[in-house]
Parts: structure tokens; C-alpha cells; sequence
């Protein structure tokens, strides 16, 4: 018998079938196109066989016209099996609910550790956090992901330098670097201090060693600015590690070509949100169907897995949102490109220099406009710490 699935699905019934005749009242079956299976003989007046649950109720005819009996022996198929299932409903549905109550509770955030922060950053991650949606009770499919916490976090508290983000479980662990650390004391080895790029000296703060500059000298890049060979003379010099600043005036050239007319995109605040369940590289959409008909647009995905009790499930819960966006140009003014350039131009220079650096004074030394582009050459003044370390290798000797 084949397609057993497609007959499972509406139902079998097994007959048995007694008397005499029974040759001829499975041929009076046969002909009026009532399919039998798995024909079995036991004894001389007795088979059994299995039809059709649709074809049951049609053989009682024609065993009234014959020297038959039937009886039905077992029914079997999913129409019985949902029967049996209904009978015992109650039970199914408190298993169900169970399965589903301890699921929910097992993506449930049940706890929050903040590791490395002082008291008030602390209390402002926690404040951020709940604004954020992060909160114990909260499921946690219906908050943002680790990466994206962790740059929200990042970015809304200037406290944070770094913040790793990790769910275990039912609890957020979060790790805290924060910004302004003492440093450690280092251990130095005896070394001179020499500049590092070529300057006029306008100030100098020496904590340890002996100066070979002063103030408004100029210096080349790998000149001895103060010694780490300390002593009076006649006396055995001493070697120590040189520490200190010496701050020095440098300057920079900055070119900048910025056009008059510039082309960017931004959000119109039109968007769609689209649900889905990831089983391996199957996804199935569950909630937002159809196209979302924006032109331009970029698209959010946040990825959750999901959880039963203390295990990772193969099923993630995917969150898309897609948000329209369109193009929009800015025209500048002169005036505002020139200020635009200036300000482009201060931001390259502040990448080259470092941080405790100061910005003394700028100065445009050639404008143009061309091509719809302002062009400008600008001079920066620049204040900086010029020293650097430099280890003594001699020995001193008596």
C-alpha cells in the first residue's frame, strides 16, 4: 500500500470479516472501488483486512447482501489520534502552558552585575540602562543586543572608555574601563630626555635631571633636551631617569579642498518593523510581511538567541527594522565652507598631535575657489610636549 502518510493523515480502519463467501464479498468490494490492504487469513471463515476510515461505513451495505459479518477491529490515523488528544486536552494544555511559562521565564532578565565602575558611574550605567529598556523583568528579545547596548553605552556616558557586554544566561554582565585611571608608576631605567620634533621651547617643567635647553631655544628633532647624567663637578655622576616636560611651539601646514555643495543622507522618520525565527540558516517571518515599498532605506538587525532554563536554544529571534531614508544637498555659503574647511582642517591636525596638545593660533595663508570647491592653505600654531625618553646605554666609570 502506498502513500501510507496520505491515508494516515484521513484515518484506517482494520476489519475482520467472518462466514461464508468471503472470497466473493471481497470481489463485490473490489469492483464498487473500495481499496483493502494487508489481507490476512485466519482460519477458514475468517480474514481480516484494513480500508479506508471513509469506506468503513459503505462496506455494512454490502455485508447485508452477503453470508458476512464484520466487525472493526482497531482504528488508527491521525483523526483518532486527535480524538484521543481532545479526551485528554486538560493535560495537553497544562503541559503546554508549563513549557511555555518556563520558556518565557528563561528569557526573562533576571539580573544586572556592573563590574569595574565607581558608585556614580554605576548609577548612571543603571539609569541608561533602564532608559535603554534593560531592566530586571523585561524579555529579552524586546531589548537591543550586546553590540548594540554596549555602543549605546559607549556613546551616551562620557565617563566610559569601554564597556563589554555579555548575557549569561538570564543576567547582563557588564565589564567597566573607565575614563581618567591612575596610572601605574613605572619603574624607569636611567634616560635623557630628547625632543621629538623640531620647535621653539616656550616652556619647560623638569621634575628629575639636568636641563641642556632653555626657554626660547630652538631644537631639532633627537636633541638632548635634559640629561639623565646628574652630579657636581669633580664629583662621580649620577645616573637617574630624566622626567619632565618641555613644551615647545610647532607648526603645521593643513590643505583642505571642501565643496560648496554636498550631498548626504538622513531619515524621514518613516519606518518598519519585520520579526522572524532563525532556526540555522532558515529564517521564517512571523510578523511584518510584504515589501516595505521605500526606495532608499537602511536596515537595522538585531539577533537574540533564545533560551530554555540554562540552555542555548538552535532558535534565534531576529528584530529588523527598516527605516526610510532620503537624500538632501546642502549648499554652503563661502563664509560657512571656509568655516567648515577651518574646522575640517583642526580635525586632521588633532590627529597628528596629542592630546594635552593646544591649539595656539591659525592663520589661512592662500584661499581659492574652484570648481565649486573652496581651497584653502592653512598655518597652525601648535603648543605640544616635545620631550620624549631616551635610555642611557654608557656605563660611568670613576
Amino acid at each position: 500500500m502506498k502513500n501510507q502518510w496520505i491515508v494516515f493523515l484521513f484515518g484506517r480502519v482494520t476489519v475482520k470479516v467472518t462466514g461464508r463467501g468471503i472470497e466473493r464479498f471481497l470481489n463485490v468490494l473490489t469492483r464498487n472501488g473500495i481499496l483493502i490492504w494487508n489481507v490476512k487469513r485466519h482460519g477458514a471463515n475468517t480474514i481480516t483486512f484494513k480500508i479506508k476510515l471513509q469506506d468503513a461505513m459503505k462496506i455494512r451495505h454490502f455485508a447485508r447482501k452477503s453470508e458476512c459479518r464484520i466487525s472493526f477491529l482497531r482504528r488508527s490515523g491521525m483523526p483518532f489520534l486527535l480524538k484521543r488528544m481532545f479526551k485528554n486536552s486538560g493535560f495537553l494544555i497544562g503541559a503546554g502552558m508549563f513549557l511555555v511559562i518556563v520558556f518565557l521565564l528563561s528569557n526573562v532578565i533576571w539580573g544586572i552585575e556592573i563590574k569595574g565602575a565607581k558608585p556614580a558611574t554605576e548609577y548612571q550605567i543603571r539609569q541608561e540602562l533602564d532608559k535603554m529598556g534593560v531592566k530586571i523583568g523585561k524579555l529579552q528579545f524586546f531589548v537591543d543586543n550586546e553590540e548594540g547596548i554596549q555602543r549605546k553605552l559607549t556613546n551616551n556616558i562620557g565617563a566610559l572608555t569601554w564597556v563589554g557586554v555579555e548575557l549569561k544566561g538570564t543576567t547582563y554582565h557588564l565589564q567597566v574601563v573607565e575614563k581618567n585611571e591612575p596610572k601605574k608608576q613605572k619603574k624607569l631605567s636611567p634616560r635623557n630626555l630628547v625632543a621629538k620634533k623640531k620647535a621653539i621651547i616656550v616652556r619647560m617643567d623638569i621634575d628629575d635631571g639636568q636641563k641642556k635647553v632653555d626657554v626660547n631655544d630652538f631644537v631639532e628633532p633627537g636633541q638632548l633636551l635634559v640629561s639623565g647624567e646628574i652630579g657636581q663637578e669633580g664629583q662621580k655622576p649620577r645616573l637617574v631617569a630624566a622626567k619632565g616636560e618641555v613644551w615647545g611651539e610647532i607648526w603645521y601646514k593643513s590643505h583642505v579642498e571642501l565643496p560648496m555643495k554636498t550631498t548626504f543622507s538622513v531619515y524621514n522618520g518613516k519606518e518598519k518593523r519585520k520579526y522572524s525565527l532563525l532556526f540555522g540558516k532558515l529564517e521564517i517571518p512571523v510578523w511584518g510581511f510584504g515589501k516595505h515599498g521605500f526606495k532608499d532605506y537602511k536596515t537595522e538587525i538585531n539577533i537574540h538567541k533564545l533560551h530554555f532554563l540554562k540552555w542555548e536554544l538552535p532558535i534565534s529571534y531576529v528584530d529588523r527594522t527598516i527605516r526610510e531614508s532620503r537624500e538632501a544637498v546642502r549648499t554652503y555659503t563661502v563664509k560657512e565652507a571656509e568655516e567648515s574647511a577651518i574646522e575640517e582642517a583642526r580635525k586632521e591636525i588633532k590627529k597628528k598631535i596629542d592630546e594635552e596638545a593646544i591649539i595656539k593660533d591659525e592663520k589661512i595663508l592662500h584661499r581659492d575657489i574652484k570648481n565649486g570647491k573652496v581651497i584653502l592653505d592653512i598655518h597652525f600654531k601648535i603648543i605640544e610636549n616635545i620631550a620624549v625618553g631616551q635610555p642611557i646605554t654608557k656605563e660611568i666609570h670613576e
